[in-house]
């Protein structure tokens, strides 16, 4: 189980990323689509002068539960630990274990 301080610091980021998406995605877009170099080059300083944590690769995907990071299934949001705990007592629809 992950510590409590990794969790906020995760969600902290995740919120950061969200109040910065539309600045960061149209200094990029200015970037790709500057007609000189000096343009370009404004556009990456001013991407650069962003904090580090409105990056989304600064997000760690997390279990929803218990904020494992390791072993993430995107699909369902959890680790494969807690997947196959939920999957195995019945409580995630439309998944059913292997039987032959």
């Amino acid at each position: 189980m992950a510590s409590k301080a990794m969790v906020a610091a995760n969600e902290r980021r995740r919120a950061t990323v969200a109040r910065y998406a539309a600045r960061r995605a149209a200094l990029r877009e200015q970037a790709r689509t500057a007609p000189t170099d000096s343009a370009r080059l404004a556009a990456y300083a001013a991407l650069s002068r962003l904090p580090r944590d409105a990056s989304p690769t600064r997000v760690r995907n997390r279990d929803r539960v218990d904020g494992r990071p390791r072993g993430y299934l995107r699909r369902a949001g959890v680790s494969r630990v807690r997947f196959r705990e939920l999957a195995h007592g019945g409580y995630l629809p439309g998944i059913t274990t292997s039987s032959w």
